[in-house]
């Protein structure tokens, strides 16, 4: 079905329900509707009053499982700080249970997908419902930006914590909504993705991309191949020391992404960006010698001797033993910038390893280079450079994944004057990055042959979460809302207004974010 046809049929039938609980209240103002939520929910219907969270709410489960206490948990970790109330978590089979907010896993909810939820606010109660617990999840952001930003803080406020009262009915645009970060070419602790991963899944982003291995710097323990973090892990941009992630610590990232419902992908890009595995084990280059380090920040000059089957055994030892600890259907094989691989050795190997990835069972992910290959059924391209790659890959039959280096590439500085970042691709300004639509970037390329967005985050200029946070925030806000939102729902000059309420609320998540000057910041309160 057409998806606008989608959003109206959805509201069609939501209708008579709403009209009972508008008639029921007086002309007061469309609170819930004017709420600051990123991304804009689907449909959205205000009656005018509030639910207040008080000393004896409690958070009730319609059912009990452990995915749904631990996501009920989550929530009343983050209300408990700030509130100074106990939030305790029990099963009920009442359908109404007044002064509570209440969870309910309901096949009545399956026209509202994988994560889609429906939340319904009345002066009694705010009750949650969906098909899956990843919808549940999802409308627990949503209570979060209902409530005054001052939630998020880690002591006692003094607040109203008022949530307008009304119907909410979300679901998102596409099932890929995602972040890449670059831990090669400046290493970041484990401490640091699960702050990022914090981040991102408050705006509904359900998966992160983590860019593991390039010339710079090798960052996943292989058991089979120790030299790879012993040596090619041992360094990053401009010399200083590297680091690598142990496999029980990438494992834990794994388990804490997905307690948040956020999927990983992990890259080994290939068969250039290789120089940190080149330096590891000679037999990987065609003269059986070592490279040197390398900690500069050029591209294109490394290759795997790709005819030699050394290098396809090393392959599979690799991918092997990252599909084990990775639950997540997507291996990225990376395959751009290859300008030391010949065209005729490109091909045949690119070809290979999507048979690598497959035969470890999951499925590939490529940069949009891999369209000049033949494609494996499952491979997903990944369009940021050329448009060209792009419409080849879907002739194809391959799916896209929207990574357009002129509007999603988050590394790119804001303006001349931005701090960090480069602007190779273009100076990218917060409306910058949230003017565009994935389905309309490329002809003859619609909504059906794409499955999400993603927001790369090189790391040739930035060392440090501070860093990261001044790049990603806000663009990633903007770039998660078109992931999420119906085209015909956004707005710049509606978003725009909604952002700059973020400005606290980012701040109060610990979010240092860049505060451009085409927003019109809201004060946090006892601000002058």
């Amino acid at each position: 079905m057409n998806y606008r046809l989608k959003i109206i049929a959805l509201k069609a039938s939501l209708l008579p329900a709403l009209m009972l609980l508008a008639a029921s209240c007086s002309n007061k103002p469309s609170d819930l509707a004017r709420q600051a939520v990123i991304p804009k929910p689907v449909s959205v219907v205000s009656t005018g009053g509030y639910f207040k969270l008080e000393q004896g709410t409690s958070v009730l489960l319609k059912g009990d499982s452990p995915e749904i206490r631990n996501i009920a948990a989550f929530l009343a970790d983050h209300l408990r700080p700030a509130t100074g109330f106990p939030f305790q978590i029990k099963t009920t089979r009442e359908n109404k249970a007044a002064g509570n907010i209440i969870f309910t896993l309901s096949n009545d909810s399956v026209r509202l997908g994988e994560e889609g939820y429906s939340l319904s606010v009345t002066t009694d109660s705010v009750n949650v419902c969906a098909k899956n617990p990843a919808g549940l999840f999802r409308a627990v952001q949503t209570i979060r930006q209902l409530l005054p930003a001052e939630i998020e803080l880690g002591t006692v406020q003094r607040a109203g914590w008022q949530i307008p009262t009304g119907t909410i009915s979300d679901f998102p645009v596409y099932p890929y909504r995602g972040t890449m970060l670059d831990v090669s070419r400046h290493f970041f602790k484990p401490d640091v993705l699960k702050k990022y991963i914090d981040q991102i899944a408050y705006y509904k982003l359900n998966y992160l991309h983590l860019h593991l291995s390039d010339d710079q710097g090798w960052r996943i323990e292989i058991k089979s191949r120790p030299e790879l973090t012993n040596r090619g892990g041992s360094t990053q941009v401009g010399g200083g020391r590297g680091g690598f992630f142990t496999q029980e610590q990438y494992t834990d990232i794994v388990n804490y992404a997905r307690e948040r419902f956020v999927t990983i992908v992990p890259e080994i890009d290939m068969p250039g960006h290789t120089n940190a595995a080149l330096a590891s084990y000679a037999e990987l280059n065609c003269d059986n010698k070592k490279r040197d380090l390398y900690t500069g920040t050029e591209v294109g000059f490394s290759t795997f001797c790709t005819r030699k089957p050394e290098v396809y055994k090393f392959l599979s030892e690799v991918i092997k033993e990252l599909a084990s600890l990775t639950p997540g259907p997507y291996i990225h094989i990376g395959g751009d910038e290859s300008h030391a691989t010949k065209k005729e050795d490109y091909i045949p190997f690119m070809e290979k390893v999507q048979d690598i990835v497959i035969a470890h069972g999951k499925q590939a992910i490529a940069w949009d280079e891999i369209a000049t290959v033949k494609m494996r059924r499952g491979t997903v391209a990944q369009d940021w450079a050329s448009v060209k790659n792009a419409a080849e890959a879907v002739s194809k039959g391959a799916k896209l994944l929207m990574s357009p280096a002129l509007k999603a590439y988050i590394d790119m500085q804001y303006d001349s004057t931005s701090k960090y970042g480069l602007h190779w691709a273009a100076y990218i300004e917060v409306d910058s990055a949230y003017l565009w639509d994935p389905a309309r970037m490329i002809p003859g390329v619609g909504r059906e042959n794409i499955i999400g967005v993603e927001a790369p985050l090189w790391s040739e200029t930035i060392t440090n979460l501070k860093e990261i946070d001044y790049l990603a925030f806000p663009r990633l806000a903007g770039i998660a809302e078109i992931g999420w939102t119906p085209e015909p729902l956004r707005s710049w000059n509606d978003y725009k207004t909604r952002l700059a309420s973020h400005g606290p609320r980012m701040k109060a998540l610990g979010i240092d974010y860049y505060p451009s000057r085409l927003i019109q910041w809201e004060k946090e309160k006892g601000d002058n």
